[in-house]
This record gives structure tokens, C-alpha cells and sequence, in this order.
């Protein structure tokens, strides 16, 4: 914040307050402040010529110094600068700021895997891909790159505003006057205050022929510009693999992500071999950074806080190992990437080495849009792509119209002194005679020939050769090429069919000079998933009570023969595969789901299952239940309100588990109920009734057609209708009997197997209050029997 600013803030004080400043308002006020300056003075590009200041000074600052393509070095540019040179004049004129961010602004504007069209052609070291820095500055030099008379050319023809610099003794042009959307071309990404920007680059022969057609038909759909421009073109090349439907959202919100790959080829050896070579990297990827992170998967570090490594790092390292016995990188100056993988043997798949690598690695990876710029109205706004261009466009029209007004001004005087030259011409002796006898022959010939003051100035600073008769008939071609040039200046500008098609045949001249062929390929493909291979066989799943898990090997264990620790001991066990998943369920609602074969095996005492999943603060673990995917629980709160789903419908893959179970403020959860599956290795049959039983002692079934199947979770349907504070107890589903279990006097815990007949006594429909029952105790679960 300026001190200027500073001072305005402490004087806006109330004179009865005795000259008194509320501080959260000055501080709210001055944060504020210092905001917009990063907003729009460093981190966001303008609309208008897709540069941020920095580098809209850089250019300016080259340009001024006669690096580009003007002048005598129109045809093949100028030879190059000393960089440090570049910096210190950007620094000293226009940007006060370090060194050091000018010199990186320069240097990524010179990289050809940073830019999709780099603006400065620089000689020496200019760092790589691979994330090695550029030679200092006082080592490299650049010129201006060719395509950057697209945003100077017309610079100094009344095209933009120009503003005093920080000192006030310079001016800059507050934009560039941008002959194409650079902001699309080249992209940009940045971080201000409050505010973040992710702009791809896109192809230059796409984009010039969108704007074409949005100039030519201004209430285009937004489907027919995204037929014109598909998706981004990242220098790197690479393959968009979203659908065509997230692109398309993401130019109509300004917002989203989109999934990019690398691109590879299958090279074929001698004796059967072969191996896969990348030579395309995703945006933002480095041969390095694969390298790395195969790195961590063959060789991991164990973690901290841990002894040794865990399951999952084991297992991702065994899982690579089967497919990959080496990488190496080939890069070099005639391949920019070139990643070498080689096969386990030559008879790995390659889809299965492919997958592996694409679901483990960077070479498939997510790209954020967020088109987020100053607009032409000085703002910060996140835009649409339909938005840009149309923003774009009305920056473009208004930099013709400026030159071509200040060209017919131009045009208007030079024919102004050309047309006195001529009339002096037809009477050249009496005007020599008035200059050589006159005291002031300004004011005679002013008088005599009735000429403008500024004729009669040039018509006494001319030179003799000029009178020739040769020079007459000169004056008379250029009088004529002018008015003809007067006559279409004044078309353009009270004509605005006549300025689109100005613009149009200036847009398509310069795409066809600059466009090049796409390189990033837009191929819709299902997001690579690593599936690890788990041998389908039997296991028992054994839970203690405290939360320990283990996995023994078949079924039919002696539960008797199981051991804890201290003070533990057995929740239960389920007999399922290892293909199944376990369930935990919180308090707070929520499942946690583990694959059971990524239990700890052998005879010991387990792990803690904590320590598998990410549990919230303040949650309890209360349940659990392991089987298949297909199998239907039961779920209820002692709220008295329930549904079903199954179980592959509450897995995650996160380890914060899936909210699933909507509970009631002062709810719990009650224990899950098989409907549907396999209990151990018997196919118990589908469940026919559910039987539920309050706190009260009161019991209600009916038929389980009466229930919803939620995949999604949520709150689900009233079971029964409790009376007061009464709680359920549990709810079951069932086809023959159930067991109640709950506690008797002295706290003594007791038990109740009903058969059908007597459920049939209690049946009704869904919701009814239900019959009371004399079991002598207070039900606190509900089990399934058969």
C-alpha cells in the first residue's frame, strides 16, 4: 500500500471522535487495499493481452530497446541482449521489484515446455523440463520472439492508454494492444490474495478461427464454440482423456479438472522382448518426477513413527516389481522425453505394465481450469471461455478503431500540406518573388494564397530540389494513395460491418503466419484404476472387542482357540473371502470400509483396526460386519427409523470412510442385520420379515417388502412408532426366528429366541406402535437366527 493511500486512510477520522481511528477499519480497509495491488498488479493476467504486469513490462522494456522485429531488423529480428541488461532497464523504468522475479518471468516466457508460443528467444541456458534452473542472468541472452508483433506492432499507433510509471518520470502502456487472445494462446497461472488463476494454453488456429466465428455470428451456442476449440493444447503435448461433457463445463463455468495422460509407444525388440517408451508428459510432469516417484514405489522409506514398512507399501512394491524390471531416462536434444520402461519379461501384458504405471505415477494426472483474469472493465472475475473471447474482441475492435483513427489523422495532415505544396507549385515564381521582397512572407503568403498557418510553415522550410516539376507529379500520386486511404479509414470507422471484416481478414492473416498443428491429443479414456490381483479362498475374519483384526486362513475355526491380549476379547468372527470387505461402523454414522485382504494374518493378535482408517475426533467404533459386495444389512437408530443397502453401496476408498447413516440428535445406532448374502459358508436365505423391539418391551414385525433398499444412505423410514422416551432396541430381518438379548435384574444379562409363531403375534404394518411382550428384561439387540 502506497504511503499516499496510508495517509488517506488515518485522515478519514470524525472530528468529534477527537481525532480517534478505529483500528479494525483501518486494518480491514488497508488489507484490502493491499490485496487489489497483488490482485491486479502481479499474480492475474488482463484479458486484453493475457500478460500479467511483469511481463507486459519485460516486453515493453525489449521492445524499447530495440530487441524485436521493427526497423532494420524487421526481416530477421535483432541480435540478442545481455538478459541482465533486459532486467535492470525492466527494473529501473518499470517494475521496482527484485531482480530476481523479473529474471524468472523473463526465463519462463523463454521456455518452450512452459509457453505453448514463448515470447522471448533466448540464447543459453534457460533451464529444462526436468526442473533445472537457468544460468544467471548475467550469462543468457534474448531478443523478442517473432510472434510478439502480434502484441508490439501497433504499439506506438494510438492503440492503448499509456500511464506514468511508479516515479512518474516514464510512461508504460497500461495494456499491449494483443492482435490475438494471448491469454488463451500461452495461458497463466498464478496465486493472489483471495484469488488463484490456472489458464491453459490452447492452439493458436483454434482459437483465431473461434473468435472468427463468434465476430461472425455473435449468438453462437456454447456447443458450436466448443467444436471450434475442444480442449486445451499443452506445450508438452500429452492426452486429455475427460469426456467431452467436463470440457465442455468446465469453458461454460470457468472452472474445473480435467484428466491428462502422457502418450507412448511400444518399441519391439529382438527374441520376443519389447519395452514402452513415454515420450509426451502430462502438463506440469518432468522426466524427473516419474523417475522419482518409481523411485518411492520399488524402494519406499518407511514412515514416520512406524518400525517397519506398512501393508500397503509392501504390497504397491510387490505389485511394481511384477510388472517392471527397470526405467532409465533417454532424453536427450533430439527427444525431449524419452522414458524408457522395460518388462518384468516379454511376456507381461502390456495393458497390465500400462495401468500400473498411468494408476501409480504422474504419467496420469489431473489439470485444474480456473479462468480467472482482470477483465476489460479493471476487474478480477472468473470468466467462461464464451467470455473471454467476447471480452477480447471488444478490446480488439476498440484498438482498430484508435488506429485507425490516429492514422486518419495522420493521413488528414499529410494531404493538408500536400495540397499547399501544390497550389504553390502552379504559382512557384510569384511565391519566390513574395518570399524575396516580403519582411514576413508567412503572413503574405498566408494572405495571398489563403493558406493555413501550417501550410505556409512547411511551404518556407522546403527545400529547393523540391520544386522540381518531377515533384509535382510525386505529389499528385501521394495525394491520390491518401485520399484513397482516407476513404477506407473513414469506412472502418463509420462502418462497423466494415471493421469486423477488417478484423476478421487481420485475425486469419495472422493465424495463418503463426499457426501450428495441434499437439495435445483429445481422446476420451476411462481413468487407469490398479487393480490388485487377491487369490479368491476362504478366511475367517476375527474382531475382538476392543478393536484388533486379524485374518486366519479357511473356516470353521474353534473360537476357543483364538487369543487376545490382557483385558480383551472376542467381538465375533465372520466367515467370508478374501475378496470381501470389512465394515466398521462409527457412532457419528459413518462406515469405514478395509478390503479383507488387507488384514494382517498368522496367529497373532491382530492390529488395531484404527489404525487402518482415519477415524473423526470424539467417534466411537461400534460395530462390525464383514462379507461380499452383494450382501443386504439391515440398518436402524434407536430413533426407530431404518432402510437396507448393500454393501459394495457403503465401500470407500477413502480412509475417512462414507457418511451413510443420518442420526437424530441424541440417536445411536443400532446393530446391522443381515437381509441378503452369506453367513461364513452357508447361504442363508433372503429374509422375508423384519422384527423390531424397544427398550420398552414392545415388538412389531412386518413384512420387509415395507422397507426402502437406499444406496445413497440417509435417515430412511419410520420402523415403529415409540411412545414418549422409549428407544428401539434393535430391529432385525429374518425368515424363522430371531434372538433378543438385553439385561435383567441385578444387571444379570438375558436372552430370548422367538420362533415365527409367536412374531406372528406381533405382526402389523410398517410404523404401528407394535405389541408389548413379557420378556422379564430390557432388550438392548436384535439378532437373526434363521
Amino acid at each position: 500500500m502506497s504511503e499516499q493511500t496510508g495517509l488517506d486512510l488515518l485522515s478519514n477520522t470524525s472530528p468529534d471522535d477527537g481525532g480517534s481511528l478505529d483500528l479494525g477499519n483501518y486494518a480491514q480497509r488497508a488489507y484490502l487495499e493491499y490485496a487489489l495491488s497483488v490482485v491486479k498488479g502481479r499474480a492475474l493476467p488482463d484479458v486484453c493481452d493475457g500478460q500479467k504486469p511483469v511481463q507486459r513490462r519485460i516486453l515493453y522494456t525489449m521492445a524499447r530497446m530495440g530487441l524485436g522485429f521493427s526497423g532494420a531488423n524487421a526481416a530477421h529480428g535483432a541480435a540478442p541482449a545481455k538478459s541482465a541488461r533486459v532486467v535492470g532497464d525492466t527494473m529501473g523504468k518499470y517494475h521496482p521489484h527484485g531482480d530476481s522475479a523479473i529474471y524468472d518471468a523473463m526465463v519462463r516466457m523463454a521456455q518452450d515446455f512452459s509457453q505453448r508460443y514463448p515470447l522471448v528467444d533466448g540464447q543459453g541456458n534457460f533451464g529444462s523440463r526436468d526442473g533445472d534452473g537457468a544460468a544467471a542472468m548475467r550469462y543468457t541472452e534474448a531478443r523478442l520472439a517473432k510472434i510478439t508483433t502480434l502484441l508490439l506492432d501497433e504499439i506506438d499507433m494510438g492503440t492503448v492508454d499509456f500511464v506514468p510509471n511508479y516515479d512518474g518520470k516514464e510512461e508504460e502502456p497500461a495494456q499491449l494492444p494483443a492482435r490475438l487472445p494471448f491469454a488463451l494462446l500461452n495461458g497463466a497461472s498464478g496465486i493472489a490474495v483471495g484469488l488463484a488463476t490456472e489458464i491453459p494454453s490452447h492452439n493458436l488456429r483454434e482459437v483465431a478461427d473461434a473468435c472468427v466465428a463468434l465476430i461472425k455470428k455473435p449468438a453462437m451456442t456454447d456447443a458450436d464454440l466448443h467444436a471450434i476449440v475442444p480442449g486445451p493444447d499443452y506445450p508438452g503435448g500429452g492426452q486429455i482423456i475427460s469426456s467431452d461433457k467436463d470440457i465442455a463445463d468446465a469453458y461454460r463455468t470457468g472452472r474445473g479438472s480435467i484428466k491428462v495422460r502422457a502418450r507412448w509407444t511400444i518399441e519391439e525388440l529382438a527374441r520376443g522382448q519389447w519395452q514402452l517408451v513415454v515420450n509426451e508428459l502430462p502438463p506440469g510432469v518432468s522426466s524427473q518426477k516419474v523417475l522419482e516417484e518409481i523411485e518411492d514405489l520399488t524402494n519406499p522409506k518407511i514412515k514416520t513413527g512406524k518400525k517397519a514398512l506398512t501393508q500397503d507399501q509392501t504390497q504397491l512394491k510387490a505389485t511394481v516389481l511384477s510388472v517392471l524390471d527397470g526405467v532409465r531416462d533417454e532424453s536427450s536434444k533430439d527427444a525431449a522425453v524419452r522414458l524408457v520402461f522395460e518388462p518384468k519379461t516379454g511376456k507381461t501384458p502390456q495393458s497390465e505394465l500400462i495401468t500400473c504405471l498411468l494408476a501409480h505415477t504422474s504419467l496420469e494426472t489431473s489439470s485444474s481450469i480456473n479462468l480467472t483474469m482482470i477483465g476489460i472493465d479493471g476487474k478480477p472475475t472468473q470468466k467462461s471461455l464464451r467470455q473471454m473471447l467476447e471480452e477480447w474482441i471488444e478490446f480488439r475492435q476498440t484498438t482498430i478503431t484508435r488506429r485507425s483513427q490516429h492514422r486518419l489523422t495522420k493521413v488528414l495532415d499529410r494531404i493538408h500540406i500536400l495540397e499547399g505544396r501544390q497550389l504553390i507549385l502552379l504559382n512557384i515564381d510569384e511565391v519566390i518573388a513574395i518570399i524575396r521582397a516580403s519582411d514576413e512572407p508567412k503572413a503574405a503568403l498566408m494572405a495571398r494564397f489563403d493558406l493555413t498557418e501550417r501550410q505556409a510553415d512547411d511551404i518556407l522550410e522546403i527545400r529547393l530540389r523540391q520544386l522540381a516539376r518531377l515533384e509535382a507529379i510525386k505529389i499528385e500520386q501521394e495525394l491520390k494513395e491518401l485520399r484513397e486511404e482516407q476513404g477506407k479509414l473513414e469506412d472502418i470507422l463509420a462502418n462497423p460491418a466494415s471493421l469486423k471484416r477488417l478484423m476478421v481478414k487481420e485475425i486469419e492473416s495472422d493465424a495463418k503466419q503463426f499457426a501450428d498443428a495441434r499437439r495435445t491429443l483429445i481422446q476420451e479414456e476411462k481413468k487407469a484404476v490398479a487393480e490388485v490381483k487377491v487369490v479368491d479362498e476362504p478366511v475367517t475374519v476375527v474382531v475382538s472387542e476392543k478393536g484388533w483384526v486379524r485374518a486366519r486362513t479357511g473356516h470353521g475355526h474353534e473360537t476357543g482357540s483364538f487369543s487376545f491380549k490382557s483385558g480383551d476379547s472376542l467381538y465375533g468372527t465372520f466367515e467370508c473371502r478374501t475378496v470381501d470387505q470389512l465394515l466398521v461402523f462409527g457412532s457419528n454414522g459413518r462406515v469405514y470400509s478395509i478390503a479383507v485382504a488387507a488384514l494382517p494374518g498368522g496367529r497373532g493378535d491382530g492390529q488395531p483396526v484404527t489404525t487402518m482408517m482415519e477415524l473423526e475426533a470424539g467417534t466411537q467404533i461400534l460395530y462390525y460386519f464383514a462379507g461380499p459386495l452383494p450382501a443386504s444389512l439391515l440398518l436402524a437408530s434407536s430413533g426407530g427409523y431404518g432402510f437396507t443397502a448393500q454393501v459394495e453401496n457403503m465401500v470407500s476408498r477413502q480412509k475417512g470412510g462414507k457418511a451413510f447413516v443420518t442420526l437424530a440428535d441424541g440417536d445411536t445406532l443400532c446393530r446391522p442385520s443381515l437381509v441378503s448374502g452369506t453367513s461364513g459358508s452357508v447361504e442363508l436365505p433372503d429374509a422375508t420379515h423384519v422384527v423390531c423391539a424397544s427398550v420398552g418391551g414392545r415388538i412389531l414385525t412386518f413384512d420387509i417388502a415395507e422397507l426402502n433398499q437406499m444406496a445413497n444412505g440417509g435417515k430412511g423410514l419410520k420402523l415403529i412408532d415409540l411412545e414418549g422416551n422409549d428407544r428401539l432396541a434393535g430391529a432385525a430381518a429374518y425368515t424363522r426366528s430371531i434372538r433378543i438379548e438385553g439385561i435383567g435384574r441385578g444387571g444379570k444379562a438375558r436372552e430370548e429366541t422367538l420362533e415365527i409363531r409367536s412374531l406372528n403375534n406381533a405382526k402389523s404394518s410398517r410404523a404401528k406402535k407394535g405389541k408389548a411382550a413379557d420378556l422379564g428384561f430390557k432388550p438392548n439387540a436384535v439378532f437373526r437366527v434363521e
